[in-house]
């Protein structure tokens, strides 16, 4: 059993944000592998889910962003799960937009989410899948920028990364984090 956690915030005004870009893969997740209804488990929604024969989760926390870490971590001691089967999909202002890096190790890199799962799990050692959204323009407050919405023909292309994204998550599920980055991580 693996667990993938797409890090966002709860409620209708964050729908469609930069920020919820990891809640928006695991919602394409669910569609394309889902075996069972969403259920409000570990301060978040779960999904079950099959990958050919690799059994998954789908975990969303309710718990908003910079709190991520108080659903993953009961999640991941009730099911004992080492940290190498834990992938935390999320958004990134460093990356292009539309970019994907697979990273199985390291800093959160300025994303409050994905610091505090790393934190509460006590290891840098935890696989992520790094979704780029593009850089802040001048003068703008960084929060400000994720926490909007896509442009028009930015959807098109964050649609587009959804389903890579998808993708990817499912050769990760298949396959290991190694092989990821060395299928879907851009120089």
């Amino acid at each position: 059993m693996k667990l993938i956690v797409g890090l966002g915030n709860p409620g209708k005004q964050y729908q469609a944000t930069r920020h919820n870009i990891g809640w928006q893969v695991i919602a394409e997740l669910a569609n394309r592998h889902g075996v069972a209804r969403a259920k409000a488990k570990f301060n978040g929604e779960i999904v079950e889910a099959q990958f050919q024969s690799n059994r998954g989760l789908l975990l969303c926390p309710l718990t908003y962003m910079n709190l991520s870490g108080n659903s993953v971590k009961p999640a991941c001691d009730f099911y004992d799960l080492p940290h190498d089967d834990i992938l935390v999909v999320c958004d990134d202002i460093n990356l292009p937009l539309g970019n994907l890096r697979f990273r199985a190790k390291g800093s959160a890199g300025g994303q409050k989410g994905l610091n505090d799962i790393l934190q509460k799990l006590g290891s840098q050692k935890i696989p992520r899948l790094r979704i780029g959204v593009g850089q802040p323009p001048p003068r703008w407050d960084a929060a400000d920028y994720v926490l909007g919405k896509f442009t028009t023909q930015e959807q098109e292309i964050m649609q587009q990364t959804v389903d890579q994204a998808s993708n990817a998550v499912a050769d990760w599920m298949a396959h290991d984090t190694a092989f990821c980055m060395n299928q879907y991580n851009e120089n």
